[in-house]
């Protein structure tokens, strides 16, 4: 990965933590510092795979590495991108990921 896409990854990571949704906050401020059984979080966490010989990123809502789980907090979006959406999960699953999405609402 050379440094356009780095800087693409942290720019992009950055930008989402800054609008974060009410309910991506509320489940932050809940399983930040370790605060569900001793389990580190990271929020808005770039998720690298390689595709058709491309290397390319998701970013994650949330991502605790111990646990090995990509938690997905949906908004209205999310209802006009579906097949995107399955896709997404796939590709984490096959990483090694258990995906749990819930509604914004």
């Amino acid at each position: 990965m050379n440094r356009n896409q780095i800087t693409l990854i942290k720019t992009t990571a950055r930008k989402l933590r800054k609008q974060s949704t009410d309910a991506e906050k509320i489940f932050w401020e809940a399983v930040r510092n370790r605060k569900v059984k001793g389990r580190k979080f990271q929020r808005q966490y770039p998720i690298r795979f390689e595709f058709e010989d491309v290397e390319r990123f998701f970013v994650a809502d949330f991502c605790c590495f111990e646990c090995k789980l990509v938690i997905e907090i949906d908004g209205s979006i999310h209802e006009r991108q579906k097949d995107y959406d399955k896709l997404r999960t796939f590709i984490i699953n096959h990483l090694g990921y258990k995906v749990l999405r819930f509604n914004n609402e």
